[in-house]
């Protein structure tokens, strides 16, 4: 069975559009706790150079992450966002990403701990998973 398409109305688009940048930004925001979560672990259990390298590796994944999202979220709010829009900023960030990442080898060697810097680049990208348990007291259940 067919189902038709139907036009949203102004209010379930605006609905839309701003349940769409809240996610985006409780996303962000997931992933910068969990940054801070793996520079504390390391400070705590490696000391300084670690709790460094930690930083690096969550900011080399949280930097490109959120100037996506904010680009994101002015593409929703300019109704301009399609598969190209998302393809090509998903893209772009994982370049982004590893030219940090390869940058940050070359640059701090001397010092990066590689454990830390994994831990931070790992917390950080599964910094969503801190919003699985509140997604439907925060209206980002898409059920």
């Amino acid at each position: 069975m067919e189902q038709q398409a139907r036009e949203f109305t102004e209010a379930e688009r605006a609905a839309l559009t701003s349940r769409a940048c809240r996610g985006l930004m409780w996303a962000v925001l997931a992933q910068a706790v969990m940054a801070g979560v793996a520079v504390l672990l390391s400070a705590i259990f490696a000391g300084k150079w670690a709790a460094l390298s930690a930083l690096a590796g969550a900011l080399a994944y949280l930097i490109p992450n959120a100037l996506y999202a904010a680009r994101l979220m002015f593409h929703v709010a300019q109704r301009r966002t399609g598969p190209g829009v998302l393809l090509v900023g998903e893209m772009l960030k994982l370049v982004a990403v590893g030219l940090l990442l390869w940058v940050l080898v070359r640059v701090a060697d001397e010092w990066l701990v590689w454990p830390a810097l994994l831990l931070g680049l790992l917390l950080t990208l599964k910094g969503y998973l801190l919003l699985v348990p509140f997604r439907k007291k925060m209206g980002l259940d898409l059920s």
